[in-house]
């Protein structure tokens, strides 16, 4: 009788918290389970699709899961692209100059000097262009829905050894740089790498590496680039790149439309995450690399001058090579309008 009472009341409890939880849940729906492939740790990159994953099993009572994978537990950071066109996982992290060649049109974001230092600003025209038909369409050949921006800060370069306090002092040095931002510090002579944020962390600790280029501050302390580190330069602002969240379009198509319609409704507060993230890592090592490092801070005439040589020159570059792609120049135009927008 006593065992009878036990198991009586346990079955009680679980009840009710099955109960409750049901109760709890806004969005009513089947059951289904998400896998999302990111490189490295937990950071602020991942902040957001965080916020999504947990807010995702509460509104729907525990029935929508969603998993982020570490480490590239599930593929390599190159390789995400690929995994979701084979079906692997149903959504996954990218950085655009990763993979050039598997989307041009994305690379637009990474030109240097881009109007998009100020993040709000960044955040909506980073938004209009996750839905420009010639990104959509870069997507597309790799059964991808882009999703939302990583929205990653100003790259500013860490590095060790002789100080660059002149546009002359690059030249020469081994700089891991993607994107535009490589192509302007091969204006200035430098020699430009594009490896992996991983990668670039152990070529850098031994000696592969003179500085390297991160999203300031929070990726230089992510992937230990501020522990060798013996200068830092604080208002090159040179660009950034795209690193951004994208969704298996087979898997969101199977989706029922209440699923559909929240994952849509939370790209804004999976944004504002990311930003927040990031403030909150500058907050913190910000007063560390000005004790621990030189600082390094260009007059406005050298800024000007660097605009000149590793600005215009390269954006007409880009929109030269890829003309014949799709329309670059509109791309690159519209980057210009929205950011217009943006600031009325």
């Amino acid at each position: 009788m006593h065992t009878f009472v036990k198991v009586a009341l346990g079955a009680a409890v679980l009840s009710f918290c099955a109960a409750t939880q049901a109760s709890a849940a806004n969005i009513d729906g089947p059951s289904v389970f998400w896998k999302l492939s990111m490189w490295g740790k937990p950071r602020a990159l991942s902040a957001g699709i965080e916020v999504l994953a947990k807010r995702a099993a509460k509104e729907t009572g525990g029935k929508f899961k969603i998993k982020i994978f570490y480490g590239g537990q599930l593929s390599k950071s190159r390789e995400n692209l690929d995994g979701l066109k084979l079906n692997a996982f149903e959504g996954a992290a990218i950085c655009n100059f990763y993979h050039p060649g598997k989307n041009p049109a994305l690379m637009v974001l990474s030109l240097p000097f881009l109007p998009l230092g100020d993040p709000q600003v960044d955040k909506y025209v980073r938004t209009k262009m996750f839905e420009h038909p010639a990104i959509v369409a870069d997507m597309t050949k790799w059964n991808a829905l882009p999703y939302v921006s990583g929205l990653l800060p100003q790259y500013e370069i860490l590095g060790k050894g002789k100080a660059p306090v002149k546009l002359s002092d690059w030249k020469g040095m081994r700089v891991r740089a993607g994107g535009g931002l490589g192509s302007a510090m091969q204006k200035l002579g430098a020699i430009r790498t594009t490896l992996p944020a991983g990668e670039s962390s152990v070529a850098f600790q031994r000696g592969a590496l003179d500085a390297a280029a991160f999203p300031f501050t929070y990726a230089h302390v992510a992937f230990k680039i501020s522990e060798k580190a013996t200068w830092f330069t604080s208002n090159l602002t040179p660009g950034t790149s795209e690193c951004g969240w994208l969704f298996n379009k087979t898997a969101y198509n199977k989706l029922p439309a209440q699923y559909k319609k929240f994952l849509m409704g939370m790209r804004s507060e999976v944004m504002d995450a990311q930003l927040a993230a990031y403030a909150k890592a500058d907050k913190k090592n910000l007063p560390m690399f000005k004790k621990k490092m030189k600082e390094i801070r260009y007059d406005a005439a050298t800024l000007k001058k660097f605009r000149e040589v590793a600005g215009k020159p390269v954006w007409d570059a880009w929109i030269k090579k890829n003309q014949s792609k799709f329309d670059a120049k509109g791309l690159f135009d519209a980057v210009w309008k929205y950011a217009a927008e943006a600031k009325k």
